[in-house]
This record gives C-alpha cells, sequence and structure tokens, in this order.
C-alpha cells in the first residue's frame, strides 16, 4: 500500500474536507484527488461518500475500517519517532497531557511542579476539555496520556486508577433542609456540567443511587461556575471537595453530611490509546503519577 496515498485519505477523513487536506499537506487539491482515487483503485474498494457542495464527506464502510487502521498506523509513526528523539537522555521532546479543568486545576499541578524539575528540558503542554474531548484527542494521538474522571467508552483506550476525588451535596448556607432529606433533595433546582463531562456522568450515578433525580436543573461549563451560583443561592450541587473548599471556608456554602459519615468519591483514572506505544517522556511522568 502507498503510504503516502494512505495519509492523504487519512488527513481528508480527519479534517472532512479535500481542501483542508491540501493544505495541511502541503499539496494541491487535484493532488489530494489523484491520490485517494489511486488507493481506491489498488484496494477496489469506494472510501469516501462523494457529497455534494457544502456537505461534509462521509466514509463508506470500508473507508470507516481503513481510517481506523491508518489512524493506528500513524500513531505507531509518531510515537517511532518521538522514541528516537527521546533517546537523548529526556533532554529534549515534547509531552502533551490532555485533562480535565478540575484535574488541571487542583490535582495536577504538583506533579507537573515534580516532573519539570526533573526534566527541564522536556516541553510540557496541558490540554483542558471534558471527559469525552480528551477521549477523542487521544484517539486522534493529538495528545500522550489523560488524566479524566470517569471510565472511557472507547474500546481502544487503556484506563488505569489514579486517585480517588472526594464529592458533597453542597447548598447555599441559608438553604434549610427538611427532615427528609431525600424528599427535599428532589424538590431542589440542580446545577450540572454539560454533556461529556466526567462530573456530569458520575454526579447523575451517585444521585440516582441515592433515590435523587435532578428533574430540575440548568447547565454550566465548569465546576467553579456552578459552586458561584449556588453560592448566589441559585440551586444545589454535587462537587468536588477541592473545588468547594475555600466556599465552605468563607461560609458561602454548605456540604451536606450523609448518613452514617458515607464519603461520596469518584475515581480519577490514567488513560491512554492502547494501539500508540508511549513516548520515554510518557512513560516518566506515568510513573511520577504512581510513585507516591
Amino acid at each position: 500500500m502507498n503510504l503516502h496515498a494512505l495519509r492523504v485519505f487519512y488527513t481528508v477523513a480527519k479534517l472532512g474536507s479535500f481542501s483542508g487536506a491540501a493544505e495541511a499537506l502541503f499539496i494541491s487539491q487535484p493532488a489530494v484527488s489523484k491520490a485517494l482515487k489511486e488507493l481506491e483503485h489498488q484496494l477496489n474498494i469506494q472510501l469516501i461518500e462523494r457529497a455534494s457542495k457544502g456537505k461534509k464527506l462521509t466514509l463508506s464502510e470500508g473507508g470507516q475500517a481503513l481510517y481506523d487502521h491508518a489512524r493506528s498506523i500513524f500513531a505507531i509513526e509518531k510515537a517511532a519517532i518521538d522514541d528516537i528523539k527521546s533517546r537523548t537522555g529526556l533532554k529534549r521532546g515534547t509531552l502533551v497531557i490532555g485533562t480535565s479543568t478540575t484535574i488541571a486545576s487542583y490535582w495536577l499541578p504538583p506533579y507537573l511542579a515534580k516532573f519539570c524539575a526533573q526534566y527541564p528540558h522536556i516541553k510540557v503542554e496541558v490540554q483542558v476539555a471534558n471527559t469525552a474531548q480528551i477521549e477523542h484527542a487521544l484517539l486522534e494521538c493529538t495528545i500522550d496520556l489523560a488524566l479524566v474522571e470517569g471510565t472511557p467508552t472507547e474500546p481502544h483506550i487503556i484506563s488505569k486508577h489514579w486517585q480517588n476525588d472526594l464529592m458533597s451535596v453542597v447548598i447555599p448556607s441559608n438553604f434549610k433542609p427538611t427532615k427528609d432529606l431525600k424528599a427535599w433533595l428532589n424538590e431542589q433546582f440542580w446545577l450540572l456540567r454539560e454533556p461529556g463531562s466526567g462530573t456530569l456522568e458520575m454526579s447523575v450515578k451517585l444521585l440516582a443511587e441515592h433515590g435523587v433525580q435532578a428533574e430540575q436543573s440548568m447547565q454550566l461549563g465548569s465546576n467553579e461556575a456552578i459552586a458561584r451560583a449556588v453560592a448566589q443561592g441559585m440551586g444545589v450541587a454535587l462537587l468536588p471537595n477541592v473545588v468547594t473548599e475555600d466556599l465552605v471556608q468563607l461560609g458561602k456554602l454548605t456540604r451536606l453530611s450523609q448518613k452514617n459519615n458515607e464519603q461520596l468519591s469518584r475515581p480519577l483514572y490514567q488513560l491512554h490509546y492502547k494501539d500508540r506505544p508511549s513516548s520515554h517522556a510518557a512513560q516518566a511522568f506515568e510513573k511520577s503519577l504512581f510513585s507516591e
């Protein structure tokens, strides 16, 4: 198989357009079309459903299968390049970490500080997004590893338990729950994260386990925004303790205690793409995550 033609196909499928692929690969649009026709002729299969003008390209069933294989092939290619570059004793290279806002703000900084002090010549980038977006970035090989809340939904992603994040239901300090706490919570207006967020997934799961449905709700884009909205009396929420600590100390929020002092928590996971070998920098950082 012609790897250049495969790369052209992969780029077209990833970007969704011939013109975008031509620009990304620094070749002409006719050259893109020619490479795709040659690949389809070689494989004797139509890879792309030609769309009418203005509509996004879609892959055929065979095209989707080839795209998945191509993604793995180019992930291994990138890993090989990164590995060779890193064999100077981690004196140069790049490590890209994908993570959620909460982990980036509260859990990650001490590990980053330690790693950067130990490997000052490694360039570290942190991409912050929700769990669904982080999974997509792993599959597209735009990040090396990830730290998220919740388990992955993609079968090509491997997860490893890292930490437990304590959570509590928080209410405005002037709210007075009734004795029937479950009934009272079911009557409240809930502030939740957006779809795709690991916090939303875990909040809904934990609340359901305790008989709370959160039928009246509003979605906000960050835990910090939710905490401040609760402090202003807009409703109640289930949030990580690390997010609400300052507002609790200031008396703006109250944490509700669970029966028998039960503690709510959510697991945090380290993720990597199973078809992509880890670079030396990624291996070193992963080792630091689990060394304490």
